[in-house]
């Protein structure tokens, strides 16, 4: 038994917007996240250095070669400018061999920790519960763990690699400037510690704006995306212009936090342009002073020109890179923000109570529940289903039933209470062993791309529905086995390429009762000790209908089943009736009993029998 079952459950999570991390605290959760991007980073950094170093050595290859070599006191020593514009060359060589080793290192990093990302993602999306899916529109919640990280990618894989390169490019030339005249050197820097002062407040207005961008783009792929997946709709109720009109809606909305954004990054640049125009034009001033005095060699003056453009150039290349980061941590935020969900249905793995296979009985005792930021939804529900009992769940709709089958199968847990499978609480029986005992079959199953045989297949645990198993022999006979136990040989046969026929996407390419027909299929090869069956034949035709009131007979022939019952005729030939109003149990009995007492459910059945006839 649990410890915790009759404490309140913690407040339904909702998927936030964005972390609330600064920049630096989020890069450093994001490393933590994505270990892998730190592989190897010493040497990396050491190559770097050496990359970084590469690019002085011009400047210090002119300032040789005019002062020692062609302003030599004995005149032009050109075996002296041989040498080291050979040396200089050679340096050249390996600054850049390890420029382009710094680039492969950290490619190879970084995709390894984007991969690990992508994949902690998309896992922590599944755990969570579907109402924590259910807060955010599935086209804005693919893009957290797709576009937002391909923003991290170009960062780290582009200005990562510059933001690196560029740092270790102004330390060593700040030193070099120093050697060479420490005088111009504070010229250079009294120059630019105003911008660098300018920069910190520019950076947060520029991560806000890049936080919009990013908040836009899942807005306008989840209206994209929503308007692909209803196209059928959409045309069949000409609301074409109408779902255009939203769509251009999301598109100007993330063209015009772009542009803003963009204008940000562009003030900050020009002011990176004309503090670096105006260094040259101070240096090139005060050095011809300080050569007349005698402080400078022509050399030196030059070479030190060259120093300022090296040291410059990171300074004008900060704008991007900054756009690029703040693009980055936006980015990185909105993948936080899904892995910081605190998963509400979760599972306690190892440490859980494993329940044996067999007849499944199911208890609720003083279960209630409430949707986030509404009322209770059921009311201390107490309920006692005995293994292998038909039980249908019968009542208007909004009564609880749907929400009780949730419970049920552990799609969400209850606000107070709990539910029980053979004695234990659900939330302490391992999500494995939960999913081999308890198989909820909706009312229209959700097919994958792909043939009939790869879509029933995934209701096997043992097979791999991307490998064709209807061409393997074993699977190939569960299958036909399956089939022939629920009376669907003939359907089968009667598809154009039978199981290796295509269902397209969704299923589209059958009709809603074959549809079913395959969740039916599928959980008759879970085998599961529970069935929660959403009733779905109003739905379907009736020569559909009769196929698919066959297969679920046979499907839920001497297991223990709960069957959202939308017709009293199910209710009927169920073994135990609960009738549902304003979610609580008014009444509980078989069919005859429930009938013979004259309350709710004699009311319903009297409705239905008057209207049938």
């Amino acid at each position: 038994m649990s410890t915790q079952a009759d404490e309140p459950a913690a407040d339904h999570g909702s998927i936030a917007s964005t972390s609330g991390l600064g920049v630096l605290a989020t890069l450093r959760r994001g490393l933590q996240v994505s270990p892998e991007m730190l592989d190897g980073a010493l040497l990396t950094l050491l190559l770097a250095v050496v990359a970084a170093c590469g690019r002085v050595v011009v400047p210090l290859a002119v300032q040789q070669t005019i002062d020692t070599g062609i302003l030599a006191d004995g005149g032009v020593d050109s075996r002296r400018v041989v040498w080291l514009v050979a040396g200089a060359a050679v340096l050249l060589l390996a600054a850049g061999l390890s420029s382009t080793l710094v680039n492969v290192r950290l490619f190879r990093a970084t995709e390894a920790g984007l991969a690990s990302l992508r994949v902690q993602a998309f896992r922590h999306v599944h755990d969570l519960s579907v109402l924590s899916q259910s807060t955010e529109r599935r086209g804005s919640l693919v893009s957290r763990v797709t576009s937002d990280v391909d923003t991290i990618s170009l960062f780290v894989q582009w200005g990562g690699i510059l933001l690196l390169v560029s740092v270790l490019q102004l330390a060593a030339a700040t030193v070099l400037m120093a050697v060479f005249s420490w005088q111009l050197t504070l010229v250079v820097w009294a120059c630019y510690v105003p911008l660098f002062f300018l920069l910190g407040p520019a950076q947060r207005r520029v991560s806000v704006a890049y936080t919009a961008v990013r908040a836009k783009v899942g807005a306008m792929l989840g209206a994209v995306s929503e308007a692909v997946v209803g196209a059928e709709t959409i045309r069949a109720y000409g609301v074409a212009r109408r779902t255009e009109r939203r769509i251009d809606a999301a598109i100007e909305d993330h063209r015009r936090a772009a542009v803003r954004a963009q204008k940000l990054v562009s003030v900050v640049f020009s002011s990176g342009v004309l503090v670096s125009n105006l260094v040259l034009g101070v240096v090139v001033v005060v050095g011809a002073f300080l050569g007349v005095g005698g402080g400078l060699t022509i050399g030196q003056l030059v070479a030190f020109l060259f120093l300022v453009q090296v040291f410059t150039q990171p300074v004008q290349m900060a704008t991007e890179i900054l756009n690029e980061l703040q693009n980055a941590v936006a980015g990185w935020r909105r993948v936080l923000a899904v892995l910081e969900t605190p998963v509400l249905v979760a599972d306690r793995g190892a440490s859980g109570t494993t329940t044996p296979r067999g007849p499944a009985a199911v208890e609720l005792s003083g279960v209630a529940f409430a949707y986030p930021g509404g009322p209770d939804v059921l009311h201390d529900v107490d309920l006692s289903l005995p293994a292998r009992t038909r039980v249908a769940v019968v009542g208007a709709t909004g009564s609880g039933k749907t929400t009780l089958a949730k419970l049920v199968t552990r799609l969400m847990d209850p606000t107070r209470g709990r539910v029980l499978l053979d004695g234990v609480d659900l939330r302490d029986v391992p999500a494995g062993n939960l999913r081999e005992r308890v198989v909820m079959v909706p009312q229209e199953g959700f097919l994958f791309d792909g043939t009939l045989a790869e879509n029933i297949a995934y209701g096997h645990r043992g097979s791999d529905p991307s490998g064709e198993p209807s061409h393997d022999p074993r699977t190939a006979g569960m299958l036909a086995d399956a089939l022939r136990d629920l009376g669907l040989e003939d359907w089968v046969a009667d598809l154009p390429d039978g199981l290796d026929t295509q269902v397209g996407q969704r299923g589209e390419a059958l009709s809603t009762g074959e549809r079913q027909l395959v969740a039916v299929a599928r959980a008759y090869l879970a085998s599961a000790d529970l069935l929660v069956l959403d009733e779905a034949t109003s739905a379907v035709d009736p020569a559909a209908e009769v196929r698919l009131a066959r297969a679920l007979d046979s499907l839920t022939h001497g297991r223990s089943t709960i069957t959202i019952a939308h017709r009293m005729s199910t209710a009927e030939a169920a073994d135990l009736v609960v009738v549902m109003d304003q979610g609580r149990v008014v009444e509980v009995g078989s069919h005859a009993e429930l009938v013979a007492r004259g309350g709710v459910y004699a009311g319903m059945h009297g409705a239905w029998v008057a209207q049938a006839h």
